[in-house]
């Protein structure tokens, strides 16, 4: 059997595989990096607090310790001057300024005593103003013109006077911004990765379960001794590939049995109604009485159509197990089409009945031809024995979509309506039907065992429809067919 176990289009399981993989991992790093991020970003504030809280104590020690004479600005603010100098993760500048650290001492009723930093220290003043004045612990304040926070501690010395050092959190940023860079390179670098190497062990895994696929795709009737690919891995493939392997050994031991069954049997029944059509014929010769070989030659008729029976029978139940054993060969369908349209058209003649060819051209296909010839001589049968004279009958043959459609139209008077679910069904017939009701079944095995599809219907403007579609023969086999 010519069939396709893939549809167009399919896109491949390693590129789901891969994506939901890397989807899991992106959601996996994505969770880590919020953690490791938070983790990182409240080390350094809290390194950042500890420095802040050592600095202003010691500062606060210099100022309380330090007489309040001219000298006290000028000490206390060198003391603070070096302390803005041991900022942790401070970027280094050429600038002599230092706009990251500020040193504010106030005054017991709140007002500027002293200043150290860029500016005259009134925005900063304003902004500490909204502390709370007995708390020990680092705050963030917004200073105008600035667009980063200030982290701000403080302390209060015996007079009354207090204290408050601050650190802009722009340095504390910037390395929480450049380990955020970095992580987004290496996460984007990993997911690649992830990806590559997921999208790879699963492509050469499925693989093999392609080339299983394909193998098993190319074993049917035309091919039962051959078996899908193994793998020495001792894995779940391997186990696959043997098992299929066992099932197509049981299965080819089955049809073998069946064949042997119906040779058997077609042997078996052949052997007396040949001898019995012998005899019959020896007694023609010799009778001498009309009536006496009318019903001799009807006799003969009638082992003729048991015969085509039995065979049809045959055919059809071994078409229905997916046994009918085929040669498949390079035909011209078309010219197939005309020899039999020639062959029967005296018997079409005699009956008053008028065949049109309507054939596009050459149309090869693969298949078996002995088969395709008893299909085609059944579907002229069919017309031959139910059409009234006069009656008319089209054979169209085209290519359409990659398959070779052939199609028998008639005017005559159609299907019986109680038939059309079931015509394709053993001992289907209607009532003024001779037959044996196996035409349209044998047929329509023919065409399934060729991978074809067959419909069957009555037409709009009357008579019936039959339409046969099957596979065009393959490119490979085209041009061998051609250079032969």
């Amino acid at each position: 059997m010519f069939s396709k176990t893939a549809r167009p289009g399919m896109r491949s399981a390693a590129w789901r595989i891969s994506l939901w993989s890397t989807l899991a991992y992106t959601l996996g790093a994505i969770v880590i990096f919020l953690f490791l991020d938070r983790f990182v970003a409240r080390d350094i504030q809290q390194r950042t607090d500890a420095w802040l809280t050592g600095e202003v104590e010691v500062l606060g020690d210099v100022a309380a310790h330090t007489p309040k004479d001219a000298l006290y600005n000028r000490v206390v603010g060198e003391v603070a001057e070096l302390a803005s100098r041991e900022v942790p993760n401070r970027t280094p500048t050429l600038s002599s300024q230092n706009d990251s650290v500020f040193f504010l001492q106030t005054g017991s009723d709140g007002s500027l005593k002293l200043w150290v930093g860029v500016g005259d220290g009134q925005a900063d003043l304003k902004a500490i103003h909204g502390l709370r004045r007995n708390s020990t612990t680092p705050s963030d304040v917004h200073v105008d013109g600035f667009t980063v926070p200030f982290r701000v501690a403080s302390t209060t010395l015996a007079d009354g006077s207090r204290v408050y050092l601050g650190l802009s959190v722009r340095d504390e940023e910037r390395v929480i911004q450049n380990l955020r860079v970095r992580f987004l390179a290496l996460w984007i670098a990993l997911i690649l990765l992830g990806f590559a190497i997921v999208f790879y062990a699963t492509r050469r895994t499925l693989r093999y379960v392609r080339r299983i696929t394909e193998a098993a795709s190319h074993i049917g009737e035309l091919d039962l001794k051959t078996r899908v690919p193994t793998s020495e891995n001792n894995d779940e493939m391997a186990q696959l590939a043997y098992t299929l392997n066992h099932m197509l050994d049981r299965i080819e031991n089955a049809v073998r049995q069946l064949h042997t069954i119906t040779d058997s049997l077609a042997h078996d029944l052949r052997s007396p109604l040949t001898a019995i059509r012998g005899k019959l014929e020896t007694s023609l010769v010799k009778a001498d009485d009309g009536e006496r070989q009318e019903a001799i030659a009807s006799a003969i008729e009638e082992l003729d159509s048991l015969a085509d029976l039995l065979n049809e029978s045959l055919d059809v139940a071994e078409a229905r197990a997916d046994a009918l054993r085929l040669t498949p060969t390079v035909i011209d369908l078309e010219q197939l089409v005309r020899s039999m349209a020639e062959l029967y058209e005296p018997s079409m003649t005699e009956r008053g009945l008028v065949v049109r060819l309507r054939l596009s051209g050459p149309l090869l296909i693969k298949a078996d031809q002995g088969l395709m010839h008893r299909m085609l001589a059944n579907l002229f049968d069919n017309e031959l024995k139910h059409l009234p004279s006069g009656s008319s009958i089209t054979i169209f043959l085209e290519e359409h979509e990659g398959s070779a459609v052939l199609r028998i139209q008639d005017d005559g008077p159609g299907f019986d309506a109680e038939l059309l679910p079931s015509l394709f069904q053993q001992r289907t017939r209607g009532k003024q039907s001779q037959g044996h009701g196996l035409g349209l079944a044998f047929v329509n095995a023919v065409v399934h065992a060729h991978a074809g599809h067959l419909t069957a219907f009555n037409g709009l403007k009357g008579g019936i429809e039959i339409e046969v579609r099957l596979p065009c023969a393959p490119i490979a086999e085209l041009s061998q067919h051609i250079s032969v």
